[in-house]
């Protein structure tokens, strides 16, 4: 068996790490990219909202970066401490550190069927987190950005203990909003911040019971004081990073709504200790410990942490969320970082989904209503069509809706009949024997350069990768995804238009022409489509009879994306492909009618009709 290799090939072996072999670090002369996405509430299983608005569309980012030959480090984790934590040790009857222990290990499941790359997945409840966490609350401290305040907080006398913001329910008190299981801390339906006295009627989560409101003396970052120092810095990234438009939008209200002071400080056992001797009985306010979860899950990957976290001049970090965490990465975290005094590698760039709704109302995990990263892993269809679904249906500009129909037609239209077609016909074609094919074996192509129709669907390919990469570039992952399967759309009208099955008989070296060009396509798509379906992209690879680990690269100083024009020189001749099947199968009416009536209602629902 012929193996190909070549300069076109970068290893991509990183992409499947999981914090195994070397740490990697910062190398001079190279880009430096640290990603990052919005570390999930370690408190149920991952719903496809969730997933796409972090995890996997900081994943296709990462796996871009490695394509492109840059030096990436992708790191996530549950976030585990606060009331949400608290409230579920509660409702299932056992202590918060079991909680987090059993949904760490559901997440890291739950992502590792969904083929997502972090170099390092970890978790919050570390001695790692504590110290850091320490330590930036100790220099703010010193840096007199800090104050103490007396405020107003619900205490539930039956429970005998101060109400933490998730331990309170009541009915939101904007105007108009009429949400009446509002939260201490935000309104789900409105997405208004609250403080738990604001709230009309409230009543502890715990016992029902009407909680009364009494003074505690809490810590808060002065925000206000730090305003100028913070606009600065979110003038120049928003402008030199390309923030998404939703980040600005959300920020700038921020800001002109004026910034307040921020409590740090809860009434909780379940956190980072605050290291003081006035409020030892006190914890971190999850919003201050759990960005700061980032840096510490890092140096949980490597001590040598602050060569990615104290190293703005050759480091770039992109973090990844959903709309509703914009205000803690954009405002809260950096004012932190900020308010230290050291050198901190603030972020270039955030990309931000709006919410994914399902069927006719809205994923939520508190409620348990929509699909699930067990219930996708459940139906046996594959998690790249998963990705594939969630990536074209990305919430970039406005809410999107998850439905089984639309999965069912993206599927059947979109990955079966245009690029699993095309690259059906072209292999299948080569693997056919002598006298209807070429036997498996790569055929020569001398006449490409003279070949008018190969050098049109080359020179358009050509223009899709350029525009694939300004897209990428620009985290521009659904236009990105969108460029990509366009190629496989030039190919299949390439195929029809050369008429290769006439070719065959009446015209064979026209014939070895297109199918030595549309191999080149097929490997091309592999390449480019592996951020989004790395499973695809590795049978794609073994069909061809080439390492899975091995891909194309789009380095820019190696012009790697300029040889991509030349698609028939990308695979040599008398190279042999390997065994052909194909790449995906139908999705029936009937089974996504089942689906559909599966996973409608509420968790609580589906348990009752499955009982």
């Amino acid at each position: 068996t012929q193996k190909h290799h070549s300069a076109f090939y970068l290893s991509a072996g990183a992409a499947m790490s999981s914090g195994k072999g070397k740490a990697k670090v910062p190398v001079a002369g190279r880009r430096n990219v640290l990603v990052t996405s919005a570390l999930p509430y370690v408190n149920n299983v991952p719903h496809l909202g969730n997933i796409i608005g972090c995890v996997l569309s900081a994943d296709v980012f990462a796996r871009y970066c490695r394509l492109r030959g840059h030096n990436v480090l992708y790191v996530c984790g549950t976030d585990e401490y606060g009331t949400a934590t608290e409230n579920k040790a509660l409702e299932e009857g056992c202590s918060p550190l079991e909680i987090c222990d059993k949904y760490h290990a559901i997440h890291k499941e739950v992502y590792e069927w969904f083929n997502i790359s972090f170099d390092h997945f970890g978790r919050t409840s570390t001695p790692q987190q504590t110290e850091i966490c320490q330590s930036i609350f100790s220099k703010l401290l010193d840096n007199n950005w800090l104050s103490e305040n007396t405020m107003q907080q619900l205490y539930c006398e039956s429970c005998q203990r101060f109400l933490a913001d998730r331990f309170v329910v009541g009915s939101c008190p904007v105007e108009g909003c009429g949400n009446d299981t509002a939260r201490g801390d935000q309104c789900d339906r409105c997405g208004r911040l609250l403080n738990s006295t604001e709230l009309i009627d409230p009543r502890c989560k715990v016992c029902e019971g009407i909680p009364i409101v009494r003074d505690t003396d809490h810590l808060f970052l002065e925000l206000p004081l730090l305003k100028e120092q913070l606009e600065k810095y979110i003038d120049e990234a928003s402008a030199t990073g390309s923030w998404s438009q939703n980040a600005v939008r959300i920020t700038d209200a921020w800001l002109k709504e004026g910034l307040r002071p921020r409590c740090i400080t809860r009434d909780l056992k379940w956190g980072v200790p605050v290291p003081h001797e006035k409020y030892k009985d006190k914890v971190f306010y999850v919003w201050f410990d759990a960005p700061i979860g980032y840096i510490s899950i890092t140096a949980c990957y490597t001590p040598e942490w602050e060569k990615w976290w104290k190293n703005p001049e050759n480091v770039e970090l992109y973090q990844f969320m959903g709309k509703d965490n914009v205000p803690f990465h954009t405002v809260m975290f950096p004012s932190a970082l900020l308010g230290t005094g050291e050198n901190w590698t603030l972020m270039k760039n955030i990309s931000v989904t709006e919410y994914l709704n399902y069927e006719s109302g809205k994923f939520s995990k508190t409620k348990g209503i929509g699909v699930f990263g067990n219930d996708a892993k459940a139906t046996n269809i594959p998690a790249d069509v998963w990705r594939y679904y969630l990536l074209s249906n990305r919430p970039e500009a406005s809410d999107a809706v998850f439905t089984w129909g639309g999965l069912q037609i993206k599927h059947n239209n979109e990955l079966l009949k245009n690029l699993g077609n095309f690259i059906y016909r072209v292999l299948s074609f080569i693997a056919k024997p002598e006298g209807a094919g070429y036997g498996s074996i790569i055929p020569e192509a001398p006449n490409a350069d003279i070949h008018p129709l190969s050098q049109s669907l080359a020179e358009t390919v050509g223009n899709l990768i350029q525009q694939y990469i300004d897209a990428m570039d620009k985290v521009k992952l659904k236009q990105g995804l969108k460029i990509a399967m366009a190629i496989s759309s030039e190919g299949n009208a390439y195929l029809q238009e050369s008429q290769f099955w006439k070719l065959y008989k009446q015209d064979p070296a026209s014939c070895t022409t297109v199918m030595k060009t549309s191999v080149g396509v097929v490997y091309l798509l592999a390449c480019l489509l592996e951020p989004f379906m790395p499973s695809f992209s590795k049978d794609v690879l073994q069909q061809l009879n080439l390492s899975p680990n091995e891909h194309i690269s789009f380095a820019d100083e190696k012009g790697e994306s300029d040889k991509a024009k030349r698609p028939w020189d990308l695979i040599p001749s008398n190279h042999r492909i390997g065994e052909i099947v194909p790449l995906f199968t139908e999705l029936k009416d009937d089974a996504v009618a089942s689906f559909r009536e599966t996973f409608a209602g509420s968790q609580a629902e589906r348990n009752a009709r499955a009982n």
